[in-house]
C-alpha cells in the first residue's frame, strides 16, 4: 500500500476551499444583481402604471371638457384617439368609442396648430365649416361616447 503524501491533501484542500471562495462571491454577485434587476423592474412597472394613470386621467378632463363644452368635439375626437391609441386598447374598446374615432379620421387632413395659423382666413373658414358639419352629424354619438367614458380606466 503506498501512502499518499500529506502535504498533497492540505494543497487539495486548500485549492477546494479557494474555489468554494470563488463560488460564494460570485454566488453574492449574483444575488446582488438579481435584487436590483427586480428593484428597477418594479420601478419600471410603476412607472408604466403612473403613466397609464396620467393618460386615464387626462382621458377623463378631455371627456369632461367636451361633455361641459369647454373643447370642441373635433379637438376632443384628436386627442381622446391619440390618448386611446398610446394606452394600446383593444379593438372592443376601440369599438365602443367609435365616434372619436370617426370624427379624427375624417378630420386628419385639417391642419393644426402652426399649419392652421399659416391658412389663409378663407381656407380656415371653409376648413371650419367643413368642422362644424362633421361635427354636427357626430354629436350626439361623442356626447353619449363620452359620458360613458367618465369614470372609466383603461
Amino acid at each position: 500500500m503506498t501512502v499518499f503524501p500529506t502535504w498533497l491533501l492540505v494543497v487539495a484542500a486548500l485549492i477546494v476551499f479557494a474555489l468554494a471562495v470563488v463560488a460564494g462571491y460570485y454566488l453574492r454577485k449574483l444575488n446582488v444583481a438579481q435584487k436590483q434587476q427586480a428593484q428597477q423592474l418594479a420601478e419600471l412597472e410603476q412607472a408604466a402604471a403612473d403613466q397609464r394613470q396620467r393618460v386615464n386621467d387626462s382621458i377623463q378632463i378631455i371627456a369632461r371638457t367636451l361633455l361641459d363644452d369647454g373643447v370642441g368635439l373635433t379637438e376632443a375626437s384628436i386627442r381622446i384617439r391619440v390618448l386611446l391609441d398610446a394606452l394600446q386598447v383593444g379593438q372592443d374598446v376601440r369599438d365602443e368609442f367609435v365616434a372619436f374615432y370617426q370624427v379624427a379620421e375624417k378630420t386628419s387632413h385639417i391642419p393644426i396648430l402652426q399649419d392652421w395659423k399659416k391658412l389663409p382666413r378663407k381656407k380656415q373658414f371653409q376648413f371650419e365649416v367643413e368642422m362644424a358639419r362633421i361635427e354636427e352629424e357626430y354629436k350626439d354619438f361623442a356626447l353619449d361616447a363620452a359620458q360613458r367614458i367618465l369614470g372609466r380606466s383603461f
